[in-house]
């Protein structure tokens, strides 16, 4: 997929997300849950997009630095590193936010949850040969 053809699709996706309250109506990720992280970028101190699966805690988002169970952390694990606040778009909702990488017993206990709610994501600490963080999202206004 070229670079215009995967922003093509992720434009599409998000004008899909829109519309269905942060669920796709269409496509490979029909029904998931589905939110936009905004974060900035560690190098270029741009705003950078990631869309991402969630699992929910409360009133907290869980989400799974899996980058698909690539063998590499994504990029954006790296920025909530640097700098955890982030915003998130769901739906036409908008959220300040702070993204934390969880460990220990919680980030265990949050995973087991997050694959019994989206069970793909099983697969991914063997595909990808790492363990895979769990980013908890905490809006600012719960």
């Amino acid at each position: 997929m070229t670079d215009a053809t995967a922003n093509a699709w992720e434009e599409a996706l998000i004008a899909d997300l829109r519309e269905h309250d942060g669920r796709p109506s269409s496509g490979p990720l029909a029904g998931h849950p589905i939110l936009i992280m905004y974060s900035t970028g560690v190098k270029s101190g741009e705003r950078r997009r990631a869309i991402l699966t969630y699992s929910k805690d409360g009133s907290d988002f869980i989400v799974a630095g899996s980058a698909g169970g690539s063998s590499q952390d994504p990029a954006w694990l790296s920025n909530i590193r640097a700098q955890p606040q982030v915003s998130l778009e769901i739906g036409k909702r908008r959220l300040d936010a702070t993204a934390t990488i969880v460990e220990g017993a919680d980030a265990t206990r949050l995973w087991d949850a997050h694959v019994q709610a989206l069970p793909w994501f099983g697969d991914y600490p063997e595909k990808a040969g790492r363990p895979i963080p769990v980013v908890r999202i905490t809006p600012s206004e719960a």
